[in-house]
C-alpha cells in the first residue's frame, strides 16, 4: 500500500495537504500497516567505505572522526557533526552523533527499518501469544500524552477489556527525569503536565479508577519497572496509545516483547491523529467515521475499587530539579494555562463561539488574539484532535470539513497540520534525529555566533517584531504563529544560524512544545522541510512587521522601550527618524543588514546543497 504522504490525496485534509503535494520528493515509505517487504542487499562494506572516503576527501573543512564504525559506514557520524555538537545540537549523552546523509538516505530506500515497522513487527510477532493471554486480576491503561479521559481510545479499550471481565481498571503514569532532559521539554510544559496529572486523578477517582505516578529516574528502567508494577498489581493487559517519536516507538516496540515474554498482553493503539499514518491512501475514506468519539471509561465496581484501594494514596510526584519553575514564574504561568481536560473544552467552546467564525481574517495578526490558544491542550493531549475537528464542524453549515464558512474550515485544516507532521515523523524518522527532510541540507555550513544567538534569544536584535515575539516567549512561554514563522526565518537566513539550535530552543521554552509541529515548522522556516518553496524565499521582517502588526500594538506591548515610537518608525526606528527615541531608551540598533544578510543566506544554501557529503 503506498502511504507517500506528499502523494496522498484525503479529503478529510486536502485543504492542508494540498500545498504539500507540490514538494519535490518521490520517495515511497512502506506502510506499516503490512509487514515490510525484503530490504535490499546492501553493497560490499569495502565498496561503501571507499566511496564515503573519497566523498569525505572533497569537504572543504577538517574534521576529526569520533566513534566511527568500519565495519558499518552508515553508522559513520556525518562530516560536520562535531561542530554541530560542540554547540548543543546534539545531546551526545543520550544519542549518538548526527547521522551520514547516507544513512538519512537508507531510510527513504527501504534500507533500514523504521521505528514504526519495528513496532509493528512487535505487535505482530507476539500476536498469538498475546491472543492466548487471559485478562488476570486488572487491566492497566498508561497515560502518556493522552492526559484526558473523554475521547481516549487506548482508555476507553483498557475500560471495555475490564468492565467485561469484572476486573479493576488502574491507570498510570510514569516520569522520566532522563526523557524529560532527553526530550528538550520545557519546564512550563512539564509544570502544566503534572498539574493535569492532578486533576486527571481526581476525575478518576470519581469513577472510583485509582492513577498510580511514580518517578523513574533512568529512562532505560522504564519499561522493566512497567513490567514490575503491573506483575505487583496482577495485570494481564496493558493498553496504551501509541507516540511517534523515535525514542517512544523503539521502547514500545520493546515493551511489547517483553510483556508477551511474562505473559502480559500489550495493545498499542493510533490515537493521536485525526488520521492514523498509514491508515488512508486514497480520497475514498469515510471522513465521518475518523471522527466518532472514544466514551469515558466506565466506572470500576465498589468490589473493584476495593481490591485497589491503596493505589488511591499514592500522590503525583513533583517535577525534577533541574526542571522546576521559579516561584515567580510558576505564578504567572499557572494564571495562564489553568491545567486539565475541563479547561481544554472550555477554551475550545469558547473560540467556538466568539472567534473561529472570523479566524480565517485574523490569524496572522498577532495583536488581534484571533486565535484557539488550545495548542498547550493538543500537545499534552487533554484534548484530542478528533474532539477539536469534529466540534468545530458541528458549528459549520456543512458536514464536510473543507467546506462551509471560512474560518471553520481554514481552523480545521491548521490543526490537519498536526496530522501531516506526525505523517512525516512516522515514514522520515530521521527528522527526529537532528536531521532536516532533505538530508542534502545538512551540507550547509550554518554559524555559530554565539553573541547573535544572545540577541536572538533575549529579544535584542533591533528588529523590533522579532524582539517583541521572542520577549513574549519569556513572558508567556508562546509564541504566535505567525511570529514563529518570522523569528525563525531571521535565526536562518538573517542571522545564519544553525536552525536546530532555535528548534531546540523553542522545545526548551514553549508550553506547547510538540516535536512534530516544532520540527516541522522549523524545517518549513528554513527551507529543509517539507516545503515546495525554495530556499531563496526569505521573510523580510520589516514587511512583516508591517504587514501583520501595521499600527505596532504588539511590538509596544511587549518593547516598553519602544512605546513612545510615533506611527510607522516602531517597525524600523533608526531607519524612520526615531533613532534618538530608541537610543535614550536602551534600544540596539540592527545587528545584521537584512539585504546583506538575504545574499549571504541564499549564497550560503546555494553553497551547502551542492557541496558533496556523505
Amino acid at each position: 500500500m503506498n502511504v507517500c504522504l506528499l502523494r496522498i490525496s484525503l479529503r478529510v485534509f486536502r485543504t492542508t495537504l494540498a500545498a504539500a503535494t507540490q514538494a519535490a520528493i518521490q520517495v515511497k515509505p512502506r506502510s506499516f500497516a503490512t509487514m515490510p517487504p525484503k530490504r535490499k542487499a546492501p553493497t560490499s562494506a569495502k565498496g561503501e567505505a571507499e566511496a564515503l572516503e573519497t566523498k569525505k576527501q572533497k569537504l572543504e573543512c577538517s574534521y576529526k572522526k569520533k566513534d566511527g564504525n568500519a565495519d558499518d559506514p552508515l553508522r559513520e557520524p556525518h562530516p560536520f557533526s562535531a561542530e554541530a555538537e560542540e554547540n548543543g545540537v546534539v545531546l551526545r549523552k543520550f544519542y549518538p552523533h548526527e547521522m551520514s546523509n547516507a544513512r538519512a538516505l537508507a531510510y527513504n530506500n527501504n534500507e533500514l527499518p523504521r521505528p514504526i515497522e519495528v513496532l509493528v513487527d512487535a505487535m505482530e510477532g507476539t500476536a498469538g501469544v498475546r491472543k492466548k493471554i487471559g485478562v488476570k486480576d486488572a487491566v492497566v491503561h498508561w497515560f502518556k500524552m493522552d492526559l484526558r479521559t473523554r475521547d481516549n481510545r487506548a482508555l476507553w479499550m483498557a475500560s471495555q477489556k475490564a468492565r467485561e471481565a469484572g476486573v479493576p481498571l488502574v491507570c498510570m503514569y510514569i516520569v522520566s527525569p532522563q526523557d524529560f532532559e532527553a526530550h528538550l521539554r520545557a519546564p512550563i510544559r512539564i509544570d502544566f503536565m503534572l498539574r493535569t496529572l492532578h486533576v486527571l486523578k481526581q476525575d478518576l477517582a470519581k469513577l472510583g479508577i485509582p492513577l498510580y505516578a511514580e518517578t523513574v529516574e533512568r529512562r532505560r528502567q522504564v519499561p522493566a519497572r512497567i513490567i514490575e508494577l503491573l506483575e505487583e498489581w496482577g495485570a494481564g493487559h496493558l493498553f496504551a496509545n501509541m507516540e511517534y517519536e523515535v525514542d517512544e516507538l523503539r521502547r514500545e516496540a520493546k515493551l511489547v516483547r517483553m510483556c508477551a515474554e511474562s505473559g502480559i498482553a500489550m495493545e498499542v493503539v493510533h490515537d493521536t491523529c485525526v488520521v492514523p499514518p498509514g491508515a488512508l491512501t486514497t480520497g475514498t475514506g469515510k471522513q465521518y467515521s475518523l471522527l466518532d468519539l472514544f466514551d469515558p471509561p466506565e466506572p470500576n465496581s465498589e468490589s473493584a475499587r476495593e481490591k485497589v484501594a491503596a493505589l488511591f494514596d499514592y500522590e503525583i510526584p513533583e517535577a525534577p530539579e533541574t526542571k522546576r519553575l521559579s516561584e515567580k514564574d510558576a505564578t504567572r504561568f499557572r494564571a495562564l494555562y489553568p491545567a486539565g481536560e475541563h479547561e481544554a473544552m472550555d477554551r475550545l467552546e469558547k473560540f467556538a463561539e466568539e472567534k473561529i467564525g472570523s479566524y480565517h481574517a485574523k490569524r496572522n495578526f498577532p495583536a488581534q488574539h484571533g486565535t484557539s490558544n488550545i495548542s498547550v491542550h493538543l500537545a499534552a493531549g487533554t484534548l484530542s484532535a478528533r474532539t477539536a475537528v469534529r466540534y468545530a464542524r458541528d458549528r459549520n453549515k456543512t458536514k464536510k470539513l473543507n467546506e462551509g464558512i471560512e474560518g471553520i474550515k481554514v481552523w480545521i485544516s491548521e490543526v490537519a497540520w498536526r496530522d501531516f507532521y506526525k505523517h512525516v515523523l512516522v515514514h522520515w524518522p530521521y527528522v527526529c534525529m537532528n536531521k532536516p527532510f532533505k538530508p542534502e541540507y545538512s551540507n550547509i555550513t550554518w554559524s555559530y555566533n554565539a553573541e547573535h544567538f544572545e540577541a536572538w534569544r533575549a529579544g535584542r536584535t533591533g528588529y523590533p517584531i522579532v524582539d517583541a515575539a521572542m520577549r513574549q516567549v519569556q513572558h508567556m512561554g508562546w509564541m504566535h504563529n505567525r511570529l514563529r514563522m518570522v523569528v525563525a526565518s531571521f535565526l536562518c537566513k538573517d542571522l545564519l544560524l544553525d536552525w536546530r539550535m532555535g528548534e531546540r530552543f523553542f522545545m526548551e521554552n514553549l508550553v506547547d512544545g510538540d516535536f512534530a509541529s516544532n520540527s516541522g515548522g522549523w524545517g518549513f522556516s528554513a527551507s529543509v522541510g517539507v516545503d515546495p518553496q525554495p530556499y531563496f524565499r526569505v521573510f523580510n521582517p520589516i514587511l512583516q512587521s508591517e504587514k501583520f502588526d501595521p499600527d505596532g500594538a504588539f511590538i509596544r506591548k511587549y518593547l516598553p522601550e519602544l512605546r513612545d515610537v510615533p506611527g510607522k518608525a516602531i517597525h524600523d526606528p533608526y531607519g524612520r527618524g526615531a533613532g534618538a527615541l530608541a537610543k535614550k531608551a536602551g534600544y540596539p540598533r540592527m545587528i545584521v543588514e537584512h539585504k546583506a544578510s538575504r545574499q549571504k543566506a541564499i549564497d550560503m544554501y546555494k553553497e551547502g546543497i551542492k557541496r558533496d557529503t556523505a
